[in-house]
């Protein structure tokens, strides 16, 4: 079992949009960067732990706990020329870009940014390091395990 950070802007998807989606289960869509398509496609497994994290608001942080439930799988947005996703040079016979299905596992306390950075034992997340912009990055069982004692309201 592996870990990982998500990002996503919550006016896009927010974690209440997949408390509220059908199974509480979404498609991870819109990944347009390939160091990040990569973990879906080759990393990530059914059953992994993901830290559910909303980026590009006011206040970024962890919104909640959730896993991964599918197998990677083309990402439909990249053939839809409607789509702000859309990709011209992918075809579903050669697609470039993955999906992966996301479900909320547990909501809880909403954990800010600043108060990560101040938590020692994240120092090394990737999230953390100095011009991180990856939408998706791996996480430590150590990382993992106390944020998500935070967001469960039991400290660090």
């Amino acid at each position: 079992m592996r870990f990982w950070l998500m990002k996503s802007e919550p006016d896009e998807v927010s974690f209440d949009d997949v408390l509220a989606a059908p199974g509480a289960t979404v498609a991870w869509f819109g990944v347009r960067n390939y160091q990040a398509r990569n973990f879906m496609r080759d990393a990530m497994a059914v059953g992994d732990g993901v830290l559910f994290y909303h980026s590009g608001c006011k206040v970024p942080g962890v919104a909640g706990i959730a896993e991964v439930v599918s197998g990677p799988y083309p990402d439909a947005s990249q053939f839809d020329t409607a789509s702000h996703y859309h990709d011209p040079k992918a075809t579903p016979e050669t697609p470039r870009w993955i999906s992966v299905d996301v479900k909320a596992r547990e909501a809880g306390r909403y954990v800010p940014l600043a108060e990560l950075r101040a938590i020692p034992a994240l120092d090394d997340m990737v999230l953390l390091q100095k011009g991180s912009r990856l939408s998706i990055s791996p996480v430590t069982k150590a990382q993992y395990t106390t944020i998500v004692a935070l967001v469960r309201g039991r400290g660090a």
